[in-house]
């Protein structure tokens, strides 16, 4: 029982630190989008957005800052439901990855195609993250 204990400690202090890293990442990034990488995000903006491409940085900005918090603050009987919504927005903005790269709009050092490229699939990495990070214990004690 002792060992068991000690592997969910772990497990659960591994998770944490992912948590928190991912949601300050996500402050970080929301931060970016309303002061000094606000041009560079708009890079990413498809062209059938609805909304003005500032617009639509400013907004998803906000929502990286709220949701970046949720997951760094929330309780714990909420985190598995922080991760899921930030899973859903990794995927929800992967639409604005494609239209960086088959527009070939360089932002963030992604200026060739193999770079813009190689960054799509850092967003499934991005999904696994937060879902892994605030998924409940399997170990029961």
């Amino acid at each position: 029982m002792y060992y068991l204990n000690r592997i969910k400690v772990k497990e659960e202090n591994i998770k944490t630190t992912a948590r928190i890293l991912l949601g300050a990442g996500l402050i970080a990034a929301g931060i970016g989008h309303l002061t000094f990488a606000r041009k560079p995000f708009r890079a990413q903006v498809p062209d059938w957005v609805p909304l003005k491409k500032d617009d639509t940085v400013v907004y998803s900005g906000l929502v990286e800052i709220a949701l970046g918090t949720a997951l760094v603050v929330t309780p714990k009987k909420y985190e598995d439901t922080a991760g899921k919504i930030a899973a859903g927005l990794f995927v929800g903005v992967f639409p604005g990855n494609i239209s960086q790269y088959t527009h070939k709009r360089s932002a963030f050092g992604l200026n060739t195609d193999g770079k813009r490229f190689l960054r799509l699939f850092f967003q499934p990495v991005l999904v696994y993250w937060a879902l892994k990070s605030t998924e409940k214990s399997k170990i029961r004690l």
